[in-house]
């Protein structure tokens, strides 16, 4: 006889259960061969115990029938008595599972952006540490180890930085990701790399982020340095902006360097050229930008706020509470399945991962993984280390999948809903603005570039040029009533284009208007992004 299934497993288990116990209840019980059955189904009264034993001590007829009786009766009582609290025990578990799930707190993507030193590493460390996430012997670990290859303060890095490569430049390379929790707000820290070389994996990073957090050191110089033109602080805002991280907190570092002194002045001197820098990016300074100064390697201003001892004149809120204050678009739980797939391994199967972008997904719901149109069944869900019965719009996730092999599934495919596919194709129209051309040159039919959206990354090249908008003299309501008769040739710097872009394979993108996630693109050549494009679906070919 089974046990009752415990509190975590899926229904199908627990319904077997109580189907196996319906089946041996229902079974009569055999009676014993020596035994009369009871003619009313009871169990009849035994006769006196006059029964003997004989020399080799066998116990009467009488008696035994009376043991085994009772013995049947028993067994049905217990098997009754398990039943009722085998129905019970499911439908209990059922109930915490849901309401576990329905009081789950929101989450958010934070992607941490800047100029190569600013910081962003042992920020994100720190904030692992202060939420608990890091233990003390932990951190004494990487103490010992930064201070054997003379870099002391690099120790916080180490959290987020975990390969050799990494830990020996002190450059970030690949995407760090990491979780931790506020009172009301699960976040996943996204590290995106700062030095200008790793710029693609930093778009892959970007791509996911709900929020961003542009570190910018105080330092004197190194501020100077990410924010020229060239800078990785600008380019980061750019990039940004354009892959849909509409929220932006600033947060100036290493105001506790000797140079810096928590100097007011230098606060408000890096707050003031980044303003105007943020509006011509397309930010709303006062609505989606909130600045305030940290110490990231002391931790200070980060989970609670700055004690006046140390810096008297700032009086604003803390790193975590801005965190947790931000408000960012819901997403449609009940709109068609959009899951980019980032990466995808084989352990028992097929699993991929990837951040919801629209629709739920829920252990046993048929799928399609697009644009290969291969049909696929979700075998469990996991967020975080949780294994889940459904996963909401803006969870991370990993998804075994049944009916597709590994090797048939590249980064930059998506998990979609049967009913209402994700488009797959291979030449568009694209809206876009032309930020920098490489030595000057000249934009023009035939362009090549590499293209990122979402999480694919596909070369690229424009076909025709259809129309150049200007922008000062026509409003946006106004793009589709008048058209010019004559196509451009070409355009320089600053233009804002609509054009046809063809790509060598299929990929997955949608309107911009239905689908904003999946319509925001970039275009890079020979390592310098020559066009984030900003509005940039109108429509597929």
């Amino acid at each position: 006889m089974e046990a009752p299934a415990p509190a975590i497993a899926s229904l199908q288990p627990a319904y077997d259960d109580w189907a196996a116990r319906d089946d041996l209840e229902e079974a009569p019980a055999k009676p014993h061969p020596h035994s009369a059955a009871p003619d009313d189904g009871k169990a009849r009264e035994a006769p006196p115990a006059r029964a003997t034993q004989d020399a080799g001590g066998i116990v009467s007829i009488h008696m035994l029938r009376y043991i085994i009786l009772s013995d049947v009766n028993g067994i049905k009582s217990s098997l009754q008595s398990l039943e009722l609290q085998s129905v019970d025990f499911p439908h209990d578990a059922v109930q915490t599972e849901a309401k576990e799930e329905h009081n789950r707190k929101r989450h958010l993507n934070v992607v941490f952006i800047g100029h190569v030193d600013a910081g962003k590493s042992t920020a994100g460390g720190q904030i692992l540490f202060l939420s608990g996430q890091v233990d003390d012997r932990t951190i004494q670990k990487y103490e010992k180890e930064a201070k054997d290859k003379s870099r002391e303060s690099w120790y916080m890095a180490y959290i987020m930085d975990t390969n050799e490569e990494e830990r020996a430049k002190g450059k970030t390379v690949e995407v760090g990701r990491a979780h931790f929790e506020t009172k009301t707000t699960r976040f996943t820290i996204l590290d995106a790399p700062g030095h200008k070389s790793y710029v693609p994996n930093m778009i892959s990073g970007a791509s996911q982020a709900d929020i961003g957090v542009l570190v910018i050191s105080a330092r004197k110089g190194e501020f100077e340095t990410g924010y020229e033109r060239g800078g990785q602080t600008r380019e980061h805002v750019l990039l940004a902006k354009t892959l849909g991280v509409s929220k932006l907190v600033v947060v100036i570092n290493k105001m506790d360097e000797p140079t810096v002194g928590w100097s007011k002045e230098r606060y408000d001197e890096i707050e003031g050229k980044m303003v105007p820098f943020l509006k011509s990016s397309g930010y709303n300074v006062k609505k989606d930008v909130h600045f305030l100064p940290i110490s990231g390697l002391l931790g200070t201003n980060m989970k609670t706020r700055m004690d006046k001892s140390k810096c008297s004149w700032w009086s604003g809120p803390c790193l975590f509470e801005v965190l947790d204050c931000i408000q960012v678009p819901l997403r449609d739980p009940k709109g068609p399945v959009r899951m980019p797939i980032i990466d995808k391994y084989k352990d028992m199967g097929t699993v991929v991962m990837g951040k919801i972008e629209s629709g739920t997904i829920s252990e046993g719901d048929n799928m399609l993984v697009m644009p290969n149109k291969a049909n696929v069944k979700i075998i469990s869900v996991h967020c975080d280390e949780d294994r889940m019965r459904s996963a909401a719009p803006g969870e991370n996730v990993r998804v075994k999948l049944s009916g597709i092999e590994e090797d048939d599934i590249t980064a930059g495919f998506v998990l979609s809903s049967i009913t209402n596919p994700v488009s797959a194709i291979s030449e568009f129209h694209a809206q876009l603005q032309i930020l920098e051309l490489l030595d000057n040159a000249i934009f023009t039919a035939g362009y090549k570039a590499v293209l990122h959206i979402h999480s694919v990354v596909e070369e690229c090249e424009i076909v025709e040029l259809i129309e150049e908008i200007d922008l000062k003299r026509r409003k946006e309501s106004d793009l589709k009533k008048k058209k010019s008769k004559r196509k451009p040739l070409f355009v320089k710097n600053g233009a804002v284009v609509v054009c046809r872009v063809q790509v060598n394979n299929l990929i997955c993108i949608e309107n911009f208007s239905e689908f904003p996630q999946l319509g925001r693109f970039t275009l890079r050549t020979e390592g310098k992004d020559i066009h984030p494009f900003l509005k940039s679906m109108l429509g597929s070919v």
